[in-house]
């Protein structure tokens, strides 16, 4: 398959452009912002699905790091860094401005998003809805499972390889930053179900880890491929190791999915790193994967020239649809932002630094790197095992699709699918009824109606016909009467109802129907039947209603007679 015919997914919340580290600290995650908004400047949104991520839970993150680490990033605040001071040190964090991960404002939502995309993006793979998906917010691989490390909190890369895990019998993972790849490293140091490699300036350089001879162990022996460089690392030199380690990498291992780290502080220029490598050899790192038509989900990671940074990311996303975009930055991006007023070029120049890395040094990393691949064993299978639901969204209209990320609230798309609790109406949205239920989509064989939030909800079709509507929760018995108590409560005819204090709750305003009443009951038990019966006049008089709203007295309500067959009880979703 041609790059141009697979299906790109690109993750962008246009929130996150609004958290700052303070302190004059290097990273921007405002970078992720002028990237989209070049992306978005080329065309290049209306060619791929542009959707925000959902944010992680609690739970979720927790699926990698420790439960005490998070619930420290939940509750830290810039205001109670002082009394926090001894948690502060456990986790490798500390104040703004004199830390490399400081605690500021929106930290722990800023985590949440960023990894959201990430394992959105994993999902998609796994599920075939996506062959390509861009993170450019992601890529934090320094993050430990209860220590932050190099401006990282979370590590979304580990979560997105633990989502493919579930689909995928073996992950690839390729880091260009030009800092080693350690904390995804560390996390699979031991399994054969993923490799690492990672291509990194090493001596006396962050992290400090990444030696040459570190190539896993026990089970993960061989399966950690570390590339050490030295300063001014160009793009011959640099295609000169990747591209035939990869091409032995890709032979040996046969991944399912590979995820990539692309951090563009390996780029000529750039405020930390001290490679020399063009637009155009970093992303030939991409494309040469892209050649093996395996899923890939391309994240982030480093970059502290900000102009640099969206620059080479708005290529790389370019290429890999298979679009070779000008050169000449459209009017667009320059009205949006001046920082590419230095060239008004896409493209960036390459100084002229002296290559550190000689060639018969590389070639002896070459060949040492080969040799431990050569000694791999066989394509390494996983055992047939329970697999745990897809945390992620793997459909792009699950969740909060997006039409134009740009638009408040998520345009058109997000409203259709948005839920509102009763009494949370915004302006234009009183008598939306929908009383923090969703739309339902698999229906169920008989049920036509069922009882939620002290409602009864019943959809008809046009022509005036009962349409089957799906339930959750626990089934009730057959042909059961049920009671509502509250709202989200019900039990059979024979519990006893429990101590009730204050009114009942109250109802959603109907829906309404052009010259037409709405159809209301007020007070008690509704038998079933009686409320399709008012439903069906309601359409016969010429309206197609939607919803029956049963408003309830503060007594509790009497047993419902006659409803239909394998109708279950729905629960309020926890507030």
């Amino acid at each position: 398959m041609k790059s141009a015919e697979k299906v790109v997914a690109y993750f962008y919340d246009e929130e996150i452009g609004n958290y700052c580290y303070g302190g004059g600290n290097p990273m921007r995650p405002h970078r992720a912002r002028m990237c989209y908004s070049l992306v978005d400047s080329y065309g290049l949104t209306k060619k791929m699905m542009v959707q925000r991520p959902r944010p992680r839970e609690f739970e979720e993150l927790t699926d990698f790091h420790a439960d005490d680490y998070i619930n420290f990033l939940r509750g830290v605040t810039p205001n109670t860094v002082d009394e926090n001071m001894m948690q502060l040190r456990r986790f490798n964090m500390g104040i703004a401005g004199e830390a490399d991960c400081p605690v500021f404002d929106g930290m722990y939502e800023y985590c949440q998003t960023y990894s959201g995309g990430s394992v959105d993006g994993a999902a998609q793979l796994a599920s075939g809805n996506a062959e390509i998906a861009f993170n450019w917010s992601g890529g934090m691989h320094h993050a430990k499972k209860a220590e932050a490390s190099g401006f990282c909190y979370v590590n979304d890369i580990v979560m997105a390889i633990l989502e493919l895990l579930k689909t995928h019998a073996r992950v690839l993972y390729v880091d260009i930053d030009i800092h080693h790849g350690d904390g995804v490293e560390e996390a699979f140091y031991l399994t054969d179900r993923v490799m690492t490699v990672s291509f990194h300036k090493y001596g006396e350089f962050f992290p400090g880890t990444g030696a040459l001879d570190d190539i896993g162990y026990g089970k993960g022996k061989y399966y950690t491929v570390n590339v050490p460089l030295k300063d001014g690392m160009d793009d011959d030199s640099y295609k000169l190791l990747y591209e035939p380690i990869m091409q032995k990498v890709m032979e040996m291992y046969q991944p399912g999915a590979i995820v990539m780290c692309c951090g563009a502080d390996s780029l000529s220029g750039d405020r930390l790193g001290c490679f020399n490598l063009s637009l155009e050899g970093h992303s030939n790192c991409l494309e040469f994967l892209a050649r093996f038509n395996v899923p890939m989900l391309i994240l982030g990671g480093g970059g502290y020239t900000l102009r640099n940074v969206a620059r080479c990311w708005c290529y790389e996303t370019g290429r890999m649809m298979g679009i070779d975009l000008p050169d000449v930055l459209p009017e667009k991006a320059l009205d949006e932002y001046n920082m590419y007023l230095d060239t008004q070029r896409l493209r960036i120049a390459v100084s002229n630094m002296k290559n550190a890395n000689e060639r018969p040094e590389l070639e002896q990393i070459k060949t040492a790197v080969l040799a431990y691949l050569s000694q791999l064993p066989p394509v390494p299978s996983a055992q047939m095992a329970y697999v745990p639901p897809a945390a992620g969204r793997d459909k792009p209209t699950d969740g909060l699709p997006e039409e134009d990320p740009d638009v408040r609230g998520g345009g058109q798309a997000h409203d259709e699918v948005r839920r509102v609790r009763d009494g949370d109406e915004s302006d234009g949205e009183e008598g939306t009824g929908r009383g923090g239920f969703g739309e339902h989509t698999n229906p169920t064989a008989a049920a036509g109606a069922a009882v939620a939030g002290g409602r009864v909800f019943m959809r008809f079709t046009p022509d005036g016909q009962p349409e089957a509507r799906p339930v959750d929760g626990q089934a009730a018995a057959g042909g059961d009467a049920m009671v509502v108590d509250g709202v989200g409560a019900a039990r059979p005819a024979a519990v006893p109802a429990p101590a009730v204090t204050g009114p009942g709750p109250a109802a959603a305003v109907p829906v309404a129907v052009p010259d037409v009443a709405q159809p209301v009951v007020d007070g008690g038990a509704v038998p079933a039947a009686a409320v399709a019966a008012a439903m069906a006049a309601a359409v016969a008089a010429g309206a197609a209603p939607d919803l029956m709203t049963v408003r309830q007295t503060p007594e509790l309500a009497q047993a419902a007679a006659g409803l239909p067959a394998g109708l279950q009880p729905v629960s309020e979703p926890p507030q």
